[in-house]
C-alpha cells in the first residue's frame, strides 16, 4: 500500500464532468488499497475572475482581503470533488489549507509555508478516508487566510507529500509528462521517463511551463519523488501492480538509474518573454555596474543574463536581459541613468528569445558548447549573448530563429523520437 498525494489543476477541474472523471480516477487508487490525498486548484479561469472582481472595486485591493476572496475558488472544487467521491461510495472529506494545519508566514498573496500538522491527516487516512485539500492556501499564526502565489497548488501538493512522507506526489496536468522540448515547436520531441530535480528546476526556470518552480525546489529540498501525468489519459494509471511507478508519466527524482547511460542533454527549454538592453561607452571603473543596475533593481525589475565587454579606450559596454513586459520601463530608466554617467549610447530590443540546453550529462562530457554553437552556425543563427551553469547553456538569439534553433539542437543532441513512435501532448 502506498500513500499518494495527487494534485489536479484548474483544467482538470474545469467542469462538473471533469470533476467526476477525477473522482473515478481517485476511486481506482483508493480501491486498490492506496491512501490518497488530493490537492485541487480552482476551476480554470476562476481565480482570474475573482481578481477581476477585486480590481473592479479598487485598483489596489488590500492584500489580506484579496487572499480572503481568491481562496474561495478552491473551496468550491474541494467540496464538489468530495461530493463526487461520496456519490461513488468513497469516504471523503474536503479541507481548506487551514483545516489540515498548513501554517504560513504573513506575506499575503505570496506566503511561504512554515509548517504542516500531519497527525490529523494520518488518522483520517488510516481510517480509510480520502482527503481533498484546497491548494494555493494556508493560514498565518493569527488564523488569517493566506495564499501562496500563482501556481501555488503545486507547492501545496509537494509540501503535503513531504509532511506525510508520501510514496510520491503526482501532478496531473493537461500533458502526459515532461518532454525533451515543446512538441508544438519540435514535432519529434519525446516524453522523458525520468529527469533529475536539477534538470527540471533549470527547465522550469528557463521557460518550461509544466511545473511551477517553487514546487520543484520544495520537492528537491525534501526529496519528494514527483511525477507528471495527464488527467485526460485514462491509460496512464490503468496498471496498479508493483511496477506502476516505473510505467507512467515522467518521474522527477534525485538520480537517474545508474545502470543506464546518462544522455548528454535531457531537454531544450526556451523563453519568448525576453528583452535586451545595451549601454555603450561608459567609464570602466569600480561602481559603474552598480550605477547601471541599482535603479533597475529599485524599480523591482529582475535582471537575467549580463554581459560586460571592456574596450581598449578605457570604456566598457553592458548588455543585460529583462522580462519583455518590463522592457519599456527598464529602457526609460536606463536612458536616464546613461545620461548621468555620459554613456555613448543606450539601446534595446524586445525581439529576442532565450534558448537553453539542459542536462546533468554535461558534467562528464566535453565539447557540449562547441556542438551547440556549431549547430546554430550551420543554420546561420547569430548568437547575441551566452550564459552557462554546470548543467545548462543558454543563448540569446533573434526571435525569428526560435523554432529553427530548437529543432536544430534537438536533432544535434539526438533527442528526436524514432520514426513511427507516437507522441501525446495536450
Amino acid at each position: 500500500m502506498a500513500l499518494i498525494v495527487q494534485k489536479y489543476g484548474g483544467t482538470s477541474m474545469g467542469t462538473p464532468e471533469r470533476i467526476l472523471n477525477v473522482a473515478r480516477r481517485v476511486k481506482r487508487w483508493h480501491d486498490h488499497g492506496h491512501q490518497v490525498v488530493v490537492v485541487v486548484s480552482a476551476m480554470s479561469g476562476e481565480t482570474n475572475r475573482l481578481l477581476g472582481l477585486a480590481k473592479a472595486i479598487t485598483e489596489s485591493p488590500d492584500p489580506r482581503e484579496l487572499d480572503q476572496m481568491v481562496s474561495t475558488g478552491e473551496q468550491v472544487t474541494i467540496a464538489m470533488l468530495a461530493m463526487a467521491l461520496k456519490s461513488l461510495g468513497v469516504s471523503a472529506r474536503s479541507c481548506t489549507g487551514g483545516q489540515v494545519g498548513i501554517r504560513t508566514d504573513k506575506s499575503y498573496t505570496k506566503a511561504r509555508i512554515q509548517s504542516i500538522d500531519a497527525d490529523g491527516m494520518h488518522r483520517d487516512l488510516n481510517n480509510g478516508m480520502v482527503l481533498i485539500v484546497a491548494g494555493f492556501q494556508g493560514v498565518d499564526e493569527d488564523g488569517n487566510i493566506t495564499t501562496l502565489g500563482r501556481g501555488g497548488s503545486d507547492t501545496t501538493g509537494v509540501a503535503l507529500a513531504a509532511a506525510l512522507k508520501a510514496t510520491e506526489c503526482q501532478i496531473y496536468t493537461d500533458v502526459d509528462g515532461v518532454y525533451t522540448t515543446d512538441p508544438r515547436v519540435a514535432p519529434k520531441a519525446s516524453k522523458l521517463d525520468r529527469i533529475t530535480f536539477e534538470e527540471m528546476l533549470e527547465m522550469a526556470s528557463l521557460g518550461s511551463k509544466v511545473l511551477q518552480i517553487r514546487s520543484v525546489e520544495f520537492a528537491g529540498k525534501y526529496q519528494v519523488p514527483l511525477r507528471v501525468l495527464s488527467s485526460f489519459d485514462e491509460g496512464q494509471d490503468g496498471a496498479f501492480d508493483a511496477h506502476w511507478q516505473q510505467t507512467t508519466g515522467t518521474l522527477i527524482t534525485t538520480e537517474l538509474d545508474s545502470t543506464m547511460e546518462q544522455p548528454i542533454i535531457s531537454g531544450i527549454a526556451f523563453n519568448r518573454d525576453e528583452a535586451k538592453l545595451t549601454v555603450l561607452g561608459v567609464p570602466d571603473q569600480p561602481g559603474v555596474a552598480l550605477s547601471l543596475l541599482a535603479p533597475i533593481s529599485d524599480a523591482n525589475i529582475e535582471v537575467d543574463m549580463i554581459v560586460q565587454n571592456v574596450a581598449e579606450d578605457g570604456t566598457t559596454d553592458f548588455t543585460f536581459t529583462v522580462n519583455r513586459s518590463e522592457f519599456k520601463k527598464a529602457l526609460s530608466i536606463l536612458q536616464e541613468t546613461g545620461k548621468a554617467i555620459n554613456a555613448r549610447e543606450v539601446s534595446g530590443s524586445d525581439s529576442i528569445v532565450k534558448v537553453s540546453i539542459v542536462g546533468v550529462g554535461m558534467r562528464s562530457h566535453a565539447g557540449v558548447a562547441t556542438r551547440m554553437f556549431r549547430s546554430l552556425a550551420k543554420e546561420n543563427i547569430n548568437i547575441q549573448m551566452i550564459s552557462t551553469s554546470e548543467i545548462k547553456i543558454s543563448v540569446v538569439i533573434d526571435e525569428n530563429y526560435l523554432e529553427l534553433a530548437v529543432r536544430s539542437l534537438h536533432t544535434e543532441f539526438e533527442l528526436d523520437r524514432e520514426s513511427g513512435e507516437s507522441s501525446v501532448h495536450g
